[in-house]
């Protein structure tokens, strides 16, 4: 017996993305959080983050300056080091999104072929949680105990560390 509920085609696909949409909005802005603050002495040179979302960027660097100094410096270091990466990630989440509107929205629809896109889109989601995922390890395990435990408390609803 199942505990979801049960819905019919159309239901599920709506389920679906809504649940899809939920996912990418919580990671881009986790990722975002990190690179918020391009500006001071630990800025990370635009040329090298420009292809990145502002957003995440703007969110990653909002992480990094609620870190004490040295910390921050290495979660941009970090974010400097693999911005490329990071873009790259991101741009094929991006078209992967738009694959899958454009398969939502073809005539004749083809079921078949909004599967394929919604698998891609999966792959593409979880490569970019995966590159994001690595830079905020690599930079944790350079960090302070102090710049990580501000790490794990970080808010990301509030943009600020979590009151316990």
């Amino acid at each position: 017996m199942s505990l979801l509920p049960k819905f019919d085609g159309a239901g599920r696909l709506r389920w679906l993305f809504v649940t899809s949409l939920a996912l990418n909005v919580f990671f881009v802005g986790a990722a975002g959080a990190v690179a918020f603050r391009y500006t001071g002495a630990g800025t990370v040179p635009l040329s090298n983050v420009a292809q990145i979302n502002r957003d995440v960027a703007n969110r990653l660097n909002e992480i990094a300056a609620s870190l004490p100094v040295a910390d921050a410096e290495v979660m941009r270091s970090e974010l400097r080091a693999n911005a490329e990466k990071v873009a790259s990630a991101q741009a094929d989440l991006r078209l992967s999104r738009e694959e899958l509107r454009d398969n939502l929205r073809a005539e004749p629809f083809d079921a078949n072929a909004l599967r394929t896109a919604m698998a891609a889109n999966r792959a593409a989601r979880e490569n970019f949680e995966l590159v994001l995922n690595g830079v905020l390890v690599t930079a944790a395990a350079k960090m302070s105990v102090v710049g990580r435990n501000k790490l794990a408390d970080w808010s990301t609803t509030r943009g600020r560390a979590a009151a316990h």
